[in-house]
């Protein structure tokens, strides 16, 4: 089963790795804004770019320190409506074999290890699987408020509200 190619890959091959450090900027065009967009649930994604730097360590593992910054909107859970929104965050991942992952997490405080399974890192898609982890949960536009109101009758009468009036101790 062959994998869709990352809507925002930016291969890298460890070959190109020396002993100084790797420096790259890396922005996500229109057309992959827009697959992006689609695959986390945005309303838009304005911008995504990051400075990312891979270090070979002595370990044989390689250590990636990214900075991103992205504009987005996303919709609002009470209104739907559009509500941007723009982060910047830091990160570093640390590539190797998968058999050095037991050693990579015995310190645990470190950065997250990542199975180097191939010739090359997607620094790309590393950008944009941590942009995901950043965006807000539950993002609500300033004036959206959610409103309770008085239970019908047939809400009233409903099992649920039995149950609700019983673990509040209620007489039935």
């Amino acid at each position: 089963m062959s994998r869709a190619p990352a809507e925002f890959s930016r291969q890298v091959l460890l070959a190109r790795l020396g002993s100084e450090p790797f420096h790259q900027y890396i922005a996500a065009s229109e057309v992959e804004r827009d697959a992006l967009a689609r695959r986390f649930d945005l309303v838009s994604l304005d911008r995504l770019d990051a400075e990312v730097e891979l270090v070979r360590e002595p370990a044989g593992t390689i250590l990636l320190s990214a900075t991103f910054e992205a504009a987005f909107a996303q919709a609002c859970i009470v209104t739907f409506d559009p509500v941007p929104g723009q982060i910047g965050e830091c990160f570093q991942l640390r590539y190797g074999p998968p058999e050095a992952e037991d050693e990579a997490r015995a310190g645990d405080d470190g950065p997250t290890f990542e199975p180097l399974e191939s010739d090359s890192i997607d620094i790309g898609e590393a950008v944009a699987q941590e942009f995901s982890l950043a965006l807000p949960p539950f993002p609500r536009a300033a004036d959206a408020v959610i409103e309770v109101g008085v239970p019908t009758e047939d809400e009233a009468n409903s099992p649920f509200a039995a149950l609700a009036k019983f673990r509040r101790g209620e007489p039935q």
